[in-house]
């Protein structure tokens, strides 16, 4: 979709469709009122009739409206104005780029890009709306035989603004937009793959692909260079696959050369039978999303790539399947991870735990500013947010809250879990150093603290997204989360975020 700034009044326009937005009780908003003045008060008797009551998720669409050069104009419900926050803007976004994709509009102006949401700027609200359009118009259909092709696409979206001295801002913010929908769509894309196709190598071939368009550095570790470096309990994971296991590892440099690097660590399950521990069969096919970790990371260096932040910036995937065989790891068996520390495999379900140590320790040779984990990790994590929030956890209290305020900023919310010493009680064994589960509760939570067993030596974040990265049911599908709330968090750590 081809995306523009403009400033200009909405009777004026000449294109296909022009949206506006009524809040319930039939009020008008400013761009509304000003069509309906243009238009002899058409507008006002369509609400005094009751055809458009402005509730939230309704629409209507009019044609050859009186006074206006445009086609048509696309009311939208907005719900009531006292309530109306992010989430109402979003979903009244996304409610008029579907209405709009299935009207036969090939381009349209969009006025809801003026309206105000309370401490948002501008540019949250154009950034907001280029990822939202392209998200909601975003299709996965390269499997099926008969695709169900959309009559006369959007293919165009002006997004207006009130004033011409906010057009500089504008246009940043609306590349910002652009280029984490386009993070985004990769991480939907490579998590809706299925897991015949995006295995550990295919992974590493993305990641080299990704080097060669965008100037990024790429080296691919194999199974002999992670047995060179002791990495035995991500081995320990991948002992029952045929396919290869990969450590992928991506650097952008856009900052200064003495600048430590943020690190990103992302689960690369490709697909996760739960080993020996064998899962069960019901809805074993969405385990092809355990390694959306991995793909939301790939997502994130790439959009960074695209923003060209001045920033440096390392990706680190730890990819393998997770397989029953004559092979596979067993339960109580042990290994020593790369950090030296010896694992008892209580349960070979939980494995993302394993992949991932070994990776945060390797992470540690290149001198990180901070190191952030992404990984579909617990069943326990979705037990206690749900699919709303991602569980967040941190060694540092000011890391968690930067990382919080970015999820707040890209309506991409995370939630502060707790990391008591307490319970790192439960991870004891009797054989070693530390046991790859703690029991039934707080699952989340000592799945967490196993992996800060890894990371003392650095600032610290685990994203658990096992309830945040797809979603189930009909609409099965990857989310492409967290990749907002990353972009997020390095735009703001580089001042970019206006």
């Amino acid at each position: 979709m081809e995306f523009s700034i403009k400033s200009g009044s909405p009777e004026k326009q000449r294109s296909a469709c022009v949206v506006v937005g009524v809040f319930d009780s039939r009020k008008l908003t400013l761009p509304a009122e000003l069509i309906d003045k243009a238009a002899g008060g058409y507008l006002s008797d369509i609400v005094r009739r009751g055809d458009m009551e402005g509730k939230a998720g309704s629409t209507l669409l009019l044609h050859n409206v009186p006074g206006t050069l445009s086609d048509r104009v696309l009311l939208v419900g907005l719900g009531k104005e006292k309530d109306f926050r992010e989430k109402e803007f979003g979903s009244a976004v996304r409610t008029a780029v579907k209405t709009l994709n299935e009207t036969g509009a090939f381009d349209a102006s969009i006025f809801l890009t003026e309206l105000g949401v309370r401490r948002r700027s501008i540019g949250w609200r154009i950034r907001q709306t280029a990822m939202i359009a392209l998200d909601a118009t975003y299709k996965f259909d390269q499997f099926k035989s008969k695709k169900d092709d959309v009559r006369r696409p959007l293919r165009k979206l002006t997004l207006s603004v009130e004033r011409r001295n906010e057009l500089a801002a504008a246009e940043e913010a609306l590349s910002q937009g652009i280029a984490i929908a386009d993070g985004m769509a990769l991480t939907k894309t490579l998590g809706n793959l299925p897991p015949n196709i995006c295995h550990p190598t295919y992974l590493a071939e993305q990641a080299q692909a990704m080097a060669t368009e965008f100037g990024l550095t790429c080296e691919v570790l194999e199974r002999s260079d992670m047995e060179a470096l002791g990495m035995n309990a991500l081995l320990a994971v991948a002992r029952g696959a045929h396919q290869p296991p990969k450590l992928i590892v991506l650097h952008y440099k856009g900052g200064r050369a003495g600048d430590k690097p943020v690190i990103l660590v992302g689960k690369g399950v490709t697909f996760d039978t739960g080993g020996i521990s064998l899962k069960p069969a019901a809805e074993m096919d969405e385990m092809k999303y355990d390694m959306c970790g991995a793909a939301s990371v790939l997502g994130t260096i790439k959009a960074v790539a695209r923003m060209a932040l001045p920033i440096n910036l390392t990706v680190i995937v730890p990819a393998t399947e997770n397989m029953p065989g004559g092979n596979a790891t067993r339960p109580g068996d042990i290994v020593t991870a790369m950090s030296g520390q010896t694992i008892e495999i209580l349960n070979t379900d939980a494995e993302g735990r394993l992949i991932l140590c070994d990776a945060l320790t390797y992470a540690e040779r290149f001198n990180p500013e901070t190191i952030i984990d992404v990984a579909t990790l617990t069943g326990a994590c979705v037990v206690a947010l749900g699919n709303i929030a991602t569980g967040l956890f941190a060694n540092k209290d000011g890391l968690a809250r930067d990382l919080l305020d970015a999820g707040e900023e890209a309506h991409d919310r995370a939630w502060h879990m707790p990391l008591w010493d307490d319970y790192q009680e439960l991870l004891k064994s009797p054989f070693a150093d530390i046991g790859n589960i703690g029991g039934r509760w707080g699952g989340a939570i000592t799945a967490a603290c196993f992996l800060s067993r890894f990371t003392k030596k650095h600032d610290w974040a685990h994203l658990d997204i096992a309830g945040t990265a797809w979603k189930s049911g009909a609409d099965k599908g990857a989310t492409g989360r967290p990749v907002p709330l990353l972009t997020h968090y390095l735009l703001q750590r580089t001042g970019k975020l206006n």
